[in-house]
């Protein structure tokens, strides 16, 4: 094969697994077939994504509070529903099934047969309704004239969360997780680190910053919380990583921002 043949190859796949990993983040119809270890060599990127699915989302937040004026609490029901929605409910799917791992008492491979169950137990519920509503009561706490760029950095933040997570994971020899958790490691969370926290700086200034390192900081906590109940980590424990960085980065940035009264930057 000749190197420009070869050229030509290394592109297909890298493109085919990126946009993969776009598909696989949100319900974009995008047509693109390949596999999950392909999508998961680009995972360093997975913020990159991120950034684009709350631009959307934020987008949205912009519409319905300032242009509609709708009233914020109404907003917020519906900003979080949009969120959770045009990302397929994955990440969402994996909270409920750690939450109803978490419950239970046992071995650590009853724990993880529990967690990889298709039924959906008390544990997972309440995990839903605590993420869900400290969620939800954030994003309507969100300062007027704010909601773009805190949704933004917070979805960037929600998908360093699950690069963070894998990099301090041990990897469950079964399930498609797996691929994502051998895929990271500490020389590209500090590429990934150091590319989305430019782009959080020009978005959000020094809150920017601040809301990619929780992202950082919560996928860490999952992580080690995850090693301490379930010894490895899987999909469902990298999606739990997602929503609970997405929580904590909005909630601690509404903090944030009403503390020092941030308006324009």
């Amino acid at each position: 094969m000749s190197k420009f043949n070869h050229s030509n190859k290394s592109i297909k796949y890298w493109v085919d697994g990126f946009i993969g990993l776009i598909s696989f983040s949100t319900i974009l119809p995008l047509n693109i077939h390949t596999s999950i270890k392909e999508m998961a060599s680009y995972i360093w990127l997975w913020p990159i994504i991120g950034a684009g699915i709350g631009i959307i989302v934020g987008a949205f937040g912009f519409l319905v509070i300032d242009l509609i004026h709708m009233p914020q609490l109404i907003a917020a029901a519906l900003i979080y529903s949009f969120s959770i929605w045009f990302t397929g409910f994955h990440h969402l799917d994996g909270l409920i099934d750690f939450g109803d791992g978490m419950m239970v008492h046992g071995t650590v491979e009853k724990k993880i047969e529990v967690m990889r169950d298709k039924r959906i137990g008390t544990g997972g519920m309440a995990y839903l309704l605590i993420v869900g509503l400290i969620t939800f009561a954030s994003i309507a706490s969100i300062p007027l004239g704010l909601i773009f760029y805190i949704i933004i950095i917070s979805e960037i933040a929600a998908k360093m969360g699950i690069v963070s997570c894998a990099t301090f994971s041990k990897a469950y020899p079964n399930g498609t997780g797996k691929y994502f958790i051998n895929a990271m490691n500490m020389k590209t969370l500090i590429i990934s680190y150091i590319l989305t926290s430019s782009i959080g700086f020009l978005i959000f200034n020094i809150l920017g910053i601040i809301g990619i390192t929780i992202g950082i900081l919560s996928g860490t906590l999952v992580a080690l919380i995850a090693k301490k109940n379930f010894k490895w980590a899987t999909g469902d424990i990298l999606g739990t990583s997602n929503e609970v960085s997405k929580m904590l980065t909005i909630l601690i940035l509404v903090v944030l921002a009403n503390h020092l009264n941030f308006i324009s930057f």
